[in-house]
């Protein structure tokens, strides 16, 4: 029995090692595809249109893809990159509790209760995380990936190279919802050349410049799929105040503490100022009024606080 375990939590090692080995492949490899996509829609067919001599119809349409093709591409790249190198948010160092939040206590903790060692007291209102030695805030979990504990930690996403947690959080939702629009303009604007393949006419360019536009559809036209799934489970997680590992761990609970209603929940993402809702940033204003925003503080209804 105990082999087996050791067995079980040796392959588990070599898994998250291999997933922090993946490192610069993925980003590589997204750059890769919105390459590309590029060489695609700009070098390959819309860019050469715009320069053709063609009728004013056919310079208005390539003129409108052209600039939301680059529009959505500058705030993809910008979400994507934000939540690369963003810290998803680490326990401050002495970190204490002053309350068991979580579990909806008022009464505060007190430092007899902390013992000499957190780790060894077993008291429940203690959350304590036994791999990093650290107490551990509300909605905190460790990832195994990273090697450390992530503040309201969703998911590690091997995309971003990076944890989803409380600080990139609203950066990465923004990334799925550009992604989106950028591979569904791009599927559209590549969808007649992609019919045309299947039709008897003859159709221009250079095998390479064919195969690239192909090829380009095909991903694009998966990716738009794919990321439509998820935005949908994440806006769903959004409306409920949740994130991926609290659903599945709440699944059998239902009521949630943290669920304050759709726009609050919301705006514990977001922000209350409208104009950072779409880019990676918060104002300094929101920062200031919406502690969870930092991920160590989270507001909860008080009729399960009663409880």
């Amino acid at each position: 029995m105990y082999r087996s375990g050791a067995v079980m939590a040796w392959n588990v090692f070599r898994f998250c090692t291999a997933l922090r080995g993946l490192g610069s492949i993925m980003i590589l490899l997204v750059l890769g595809v919105v390459g590309v996509t590029y060489y695609a829609v700009v070098l390959t067919n819309y860019g050469p249109s715009l320069a053709s001599s063609g009728g004013f119809l056919d310079v208005l349409i390539a003129l409108s893809v052209l600039v939301l093709f680059h529009c959505l591409l500058v705030m993809l790249l910008w979400c994507y990159f934000s939540v690369v190198f963003t810290d998803p948010g680490s326990v401050p160092p002495n970190w204490r509790p002053e309350l068991d939040e979580e579990r909806g206590e008022a009464d505060p903790l007190t430092t007899s209760e902390f013992g000499a060692s957190p780790a060894d007291s077993g008291n429940p209102r203690i959350r304590f995380c036994r791999k990093c030695n650290q107490l551990k805030p509300p909605r905190c979990h460790h990832c195994s990936v990273c090697g450390r504990c992530v503040l309201k930690m969703d998911h590690h996403c091997v995309w971003v190279v990076n944890c989803v947690g409380a600080l990139n959080y609203k950066y990465f939702l923004l990334f799925l919802f550009y992604t989106f629009l950028e591979t569904t303009v791009v599927t559209l604007s590549l969808l007649p050349q992609f019919i045309a393949f299947f039709s008897d006419g003859e159709i221009p360019g250079t095998p390479g410049t064919l195969a690239t536009t192909f090829l380009a559809f095909v991903l694009n036209l998966s990716f738009a799929l794919s990321v439509l799934g998820f935005l949908i489970m994440h806006i769903s997680l959004v409306s409920g105040n949740t994130t991926t590992i609290e659903a599945y761990e709440k699944k059998t609970s239902p009521k949630w503490r943290y669920d304050l209603g759709r726009k609050r929940n919301f705006e514990q993402v977001f922000g209350l100022d409208k104009r950072y809702w779409f880019i990676p940033a918060y104002s300094e204003e929101d920062l200031r009024r919406i502690p969870a925003l930092h991920g160590l503080e989270y507001p909860s209804k008080p009729d399960l606080d009663a409880q």
